[in-house]
């Protein structure tokens, strides 16, 4: 088998004008997690729904496993709605007191996280006061057991603020955020905010601790900031359909690529390269 991987958090219908796609940020990088390699486990919540059986559907036809996710009958599988702007980037309204923000901590999570080779979690999927509390517990745990924690910081207006910000960064190993929200990841951490970009990245990574900082700078590519100093990748061609679930596919493939042990420049340019497929067709995840 390869790398077990627990994924924690949001799983959802992003509502297209077109029609209904698979989608939330824990969702999307658990299934590319998946076509990677890994042995993925997604904690979530759905609806005891058509929505919520349509969701565990595609995460078992990726590979994924859906033993950890809860179903309730009280609260729906979650949507967002979504529109795209003539550059195909999205604008999202999301749905709120869904089924992922409800799951609750159990022994099968517990036992699952403590086999784990790497945790991975957002802002988003802590909206929810349960979800919140289990993904700490898990978290704890993945530190005492020196566990990789990726944390893709994933802001989406409203449900963030400053102490969730620095909370969840202070719990992760592995930073990994995009260039349009550095600004407020920096301003959230007290940080100068006239320092140049890589500066700040080396600011937030010493300051907490952290093992890697990785920001994503969209067609720019990307760069990775660790005590052995920095590394660039341009980005890839791509002819962006849309944007959905590229940063995903990203912190996807860059997981794999540390948990495999590879080098820093072959993972920024392989993750890259993956981003950049999923920017040329529609949707998240492959069909």
């Amino acid at each position: 088998m390869g790398k077990r991987i627990v994924a924690m958090g949001d799983g959802l219908w992003d509502l297209f004008p077109d029609g209904p796609r698979f989608g939330g940020a824990t969702a999307n990088y658990a299934c590319h997690a998946s076509i990677l390699g890994a042995e993925v486990h997604m904690v979530s919540g759905v609806g005891e729904d058509e929505r919520g059986e349509a969701l565990l559907q595609v995460y078992q036809k990726h590979g994924v496993s859906t033993d950890l996710v809860q179903v309730f009958k009280d609260y729906p599988t979650g949507v967002v709605d979504v529109e795209l702007t003539e550059s195909g980037l999205p604008t999202f309204t999301i749905g709120e007191n869904a089924a992922w923000d409800h799951w609750e901590w159990n022994q099968e999570i517990e036992g699952t996280v403590r086999k784990a080779d790497a945790l991975y979690f957002g802002t988003l999927g802590q909206r929810g006061d349960s979800a919140r509390a289990g993904i700490r517990k898990a978290l704890t745990i993945a530190q005492n057991q020196n566990t990789p924690r990726i944390l893709d910081i994933n802001l989406r207006a409203p449900f963030y603020d400053d102490s969730l910000i620095r909370d969840s960064i202070t719990h992760c190993s592995v930073l990994k955020l995009s260039d349009e929200e550095l600004e407020r990841v920096t301003h959230a951490c007290e940080l100068d905010s006239s320092l140049a970009d890589t500066v700040a990245l080396e600011e937030l990574r010493s300051n907490f601790g952290l093992d890697l900082v990785v920001m994503t700078r969209g067609a720019e590519g990307a760069v990775l900031i660790s005590e052995e100093g920095l590394v660039e990748q341009p980005g890839e061609p791509a002819t962006v359909v849309d944007t959905v679930g590229a940063g995903d596919s990203f912190t996807a493939s860059m997981t794999l690529g540390l948990l495999e042990g590879k080098e820093y420049p072959q993972i920024l340019k392989d993750a890259c390269r993956l981003a950049a497929g999923v920017c040329s067709h529609a949707g998240a995840v492959p069909e």
